[in-house]
């Protein structure tokens, strides 16, 4: 009930706004919504404009990379600019024929995985989560795990990392991606894997960890999450249906617990 001294009747979903980042109990002024839900969903609005149109700090994140000790190379795909990118999902998907020739060139036979790093549809997942990511990533995994170069590719999509693992002959491809931005989430950072990368593997053969950032899920529960899978697909020879994410269940040989989500 409202009072004399207060003219707002509270919305009794209220209290929910403190649980999730979801667009509840907005209230209303009228018919339309009050003026400060308006301004929120602008602001939204354009950071998820921003997330997919920004342009990835390829310059700043291999300096990141080179200072945790990966080999680090560049690549992008057939989508001259983001236009086309965006309009042309397919030249995302294929990697530019001389940026090819020069992986083939290189190779990394022997090699258990390779790991791509893309800017998807959020540089700014990208730029903030994936060196924090592999930063952690390195604890959980055997000392003698093989990685080919990290690749860092523009305007790329998932499927990037297929052709890239099938260059490298790596068993395993691993692809860190933005997301496509949600109003509440411009900065979810993605991990596609796949076993025995090569052109033409579609989703079914891929596992998927997805929404890593602080406010979802951790770099360091991601990490977890990830070298359990990398280690179950190398050891089973599988991604995909058949591999089923245990991780929750498992302790790695370091002896520590999973990380625990946030509150």
């Amino acid at each position: 009930m409202s009072s004399d001294n207060n003219p707002v009747t509270p919305n009794p979903w209220a209290q929910w706004r403190a649980a999730t980042p979801a667009r509840l109990a907005l209230g209303r002024a009228g018919a339309g919504m009050p003026t400060d839900e308006t301004l929120r969903f602008g602001w939204a609005h354009a950071m998820a404009r921003d997330a997919i149109h920004a342009a990835l700090d390829v310059d700043a994140l291999e300096a990141a990379l080179q200072a945790q000790n990966w080999q680090v190379m560049r690549a992008r795909s057939r989508a001259e600019d983001r236009t086309t990118y965006l309009r042309r999902p397919d030249l995302g998907r294929q990697l530019d024929p001389a940026d090819a020739e020069r992986l083939r060139a290189i190779g990394s036979p022997g090699c258990d995985v390779c790991l791509v790093i893309g800017d998807g549809l959020s540089s700014l997942a990208v730029a903030r989560h994936a060196a924090p990511l592999l930063a952690a990533l390195r604890s959980h995994l055997p000392a003698e795990t093989r990685f080919a170069p990290v690749v860092i590719a523009t305007q790329a999509r998932v499927a990037l990392a297929d052709e890239v693992g099938e260059l490298f002959g790596t068993a395993l491809s691993v692809m860190l991606i933005g997301e496509r931005p949600g109003l509440s989430s411009p900065d979810s950072l993605g991990i596609y894997l796949t076993h025995s990368p090569k052109r033409g593997r579609h989703d079914a053969e891929r596992n998927c960890i997805s929404n890593v950032r602080p406010e979802g899920l951790p770099c360091e529960a991601a990490a977890f999450k990830l070298a359990w899978l990398m280690r179950e697909a190398l050891q089973r020879g599988l991604t995909g249906v058949g591999l089923k994410d245990e991780s929750d269940l498992a302790v790695l040989e370091t002896g520590r617990p999973a990380p625990s989500l946030p509150e």
